[in-house]
């Protein structure tokens, strides 16, 4: 069983000072200690400790690299394990590093299921962190890691419409969400974009990630720019 000054041990041999202040610069959540471990050990270790969330569970949340692990730890779960934790993984998503690197892989075959989960973070406020920012953006990139497919339009359009993008990441997430169903579902996409449901900032933001991706016809770009909407 893994102790927490063992993994601050191991957390710190792999730490890099530079890399630990390049990341300050980047994050949100000022109250996490950033050690600068890369991503890709960060997954490493998480595989090493699969077995041992319980005792990840009950670590202080000090530092974002053991806040990364307890996630990455939770997104390794079955399903009907992990649902007994997301709750609570939710509520350690205070940085947008945290929330988009947090994908958990059985969601993919219980979407169903999942979906009243989606609803429930993206109604999120008062009682997470900074209002809920990042429950909804949670919600918002799970929708795009598992969703974007046509029996799931409806749902994911009301989502954006319904997501509160008060908050910079939760439009962030919108619009990276709706760019991703004009690249794989360009006619509906549109539709969206032409009707009033969608918030101005989120729209334009959609077309500018659409019209960066090489999987947008130059045609369907034009097409885009000009349903640009001036606030």
């Amino acid at each position: 069983m893994i102790t927490y000054y063992a993994l601050l041990d191991e957390l710190k041999a792999l730490s890099e000072e530079k890399f630990a202040a390049f990341q300050s610069k980047l994050f949100n959540d000022d109250k996490l200690t950033v050690l600068g471990v890369r991503t890709p050990a960060l997954r490493k270790l998480a595989k090493k400790y699969r077995a041992e969330f319980c005792s990840l569970s009950a670590f202080p949340n000090e530092y974002y690299e053991v806040v990364f692990l307890k996630l990455s730890v939770a997104a390794f779960m079955p399903y009907e394990q992990f649902i007994t934790v997301c709750d609570g993984c939710v509520r350690l998503l205070t940085d947008w590093a945290l929330c988009d690197c947090f994908s958990p892989a059985c969601i993919k075959t219980h979407r169903e299921e999942f979906v009243p989960y989606i609803k429930r973070y993206l109604a999120a406020g008062e009682g997470y962190y900074n209002d809920g920012e990042f429950a909804r953006r949670f919600a918002l990139t799970t929708l795009l890691s598992f969703y974007v497919e046509e029996e799931y339009l409806s749902f994911i359009f009301a989502s954006i419409t319904n997501c509160r993008p008060d908050k910079y990441y939760v439009m962030m997430g919108a619009a990276w969400l709706l760019a991703e169903v004009l690249i794989k579902h360009y006619e509906a996409g549109l539709g969206y974009l032409r009707s009033t449901m969608c918030d101005i900032t989120v729209k334009n933001k959609a077309i500018s990630k659409a019209c960066d991706s090489f999987r947008v016809s130059d045609e369907r770009k034009a097409e885009l720019k000009a349903l640009r909407s001036k606030k």
